[in-house]
């Protein structure tokens, strides 16, 4: 079964009159882009969590966030008395010193200073209880959008089931065409033949060179190897996740045996089909980007 690189996850827990909150989300990328945002306590404990991502998610562009949201008692900040009292010595005596007339609001001038207020989360030491709910709540997060992921890549599979047997479809309507323009080929040059006057050639000869000709614009080998690349990349889907890159290879590989049946056609009607393929092919690729 194949993974999604999309996908997305939350997940929270209480701690001490504090709400713990994890959110991850990620999107596709050639290799890990991992984005983080951690809360000035769990500051620590960043390289830790950027390991626990890394081993899980594999690829992807990733935005992760851990945060704390306080109940309203808690949330309030602290004022810092030591601060107020050096502000409010300095103000006097800088009042006394220049001559200027001391605030009537000595308050509200303070408490818009530096550091006069806190918040109280900035100075909290994280205990090895809080750390243990906090990473628990980030693996439920990365577990939500590995779950998240597997979900995707099921309807992604489906989908490219769906396009592969299109294709295999495509690929056999062709043969009732093959045989109908092996005859035109055959009949056009002999028409241009007969339509120039006393003309002598080596019937022989000319039998040689048509099948030299029809040869050349013989199809069976793409039509085989386009078949073999159906196959493997139906079986490369079932090996599990980290398939993406692979599965775009093979894709890769698919649209060459399409071109080269396109340029050898020589007749409107598998040219058409040929251009419906390309068409199925190309929504596979759009896709197989976003495969883990």
């Amino acid at each position: 079964m194949i993974l999604s690189m999309t996908g997305y996850g939350k997940a929270s827990a209480e701690f001490h009159g504090k709400k713990i909150i994890a959110e991850v989300k990620s999107l596709n990328s050639k290799a890990l882009d991992l984005s983080t945002r951690v809360a000035p306590v769990y500051k620590e404990k960043e390289m830790e969590v950027r390991a626990m991502l890394a081993q899980s998610l594999e690829r992807g562009k990733v935005e992760f966030t851990l945060g704390i949201e306080q109940q309203e008692q808690s949330a309030a900040s602290s004022i810092n008395g030591e601060m107020v009292s050096a502000y409010f010595r300095q103000m006097q005596e800088i009042s006394a010193k220049c001559g200027i007339p001391e605030p009537d609001d000595w308050w509200h001038t303070i408490v818009r200073m530096p550091d006069v207020l806190y918040r109280d989360d900035a100075l909290q030491v994280l205990s090895e209880e809080e750390w243990l709910v906090a990473s628990g709540v980030v693996q439920k997060a990365i577990d939500q959008l590995m779950a998240f992921r597997r979900q995707e890549g099921a309807a992604l599979q489906r989908k490219f089931e769906e396009k592969l047997d299109n294709i295999t479809a495509l690929l056999a309507s062709i043969e009732p065409y093959e045989k109908q323009r092996v005859e035109k080929i055959r009949q056009r040059i002999t028409d241009g033949l007969a339509s120039i006057p006393d003309v002598q050639y080596d019937q022989n000869r000319l039998e040689q060179e048509m099948i030299y000709y029809i040869e050349k614009l013989d199809i069976s080998e793409e039509k085989q190897r386009l078949s073999n690349h159906l196959q493997y990349f139906r079986k490369t889907m079932e090996e599990g996740h980290g398939q993406g890159k692979k599965l775009g290879f093979i894709a890769q590989e698919m649209g060459r045996e399409i071109n080269t049946t396109g340029s050898k056609s020589n007749l409107a009607e598998m040219q058409n089909i040929v251009v419906k393929m390309k068409d199925e092919l190309e929504q596979i690729k759009e896709q197989v980007l976003n495969v883990m």
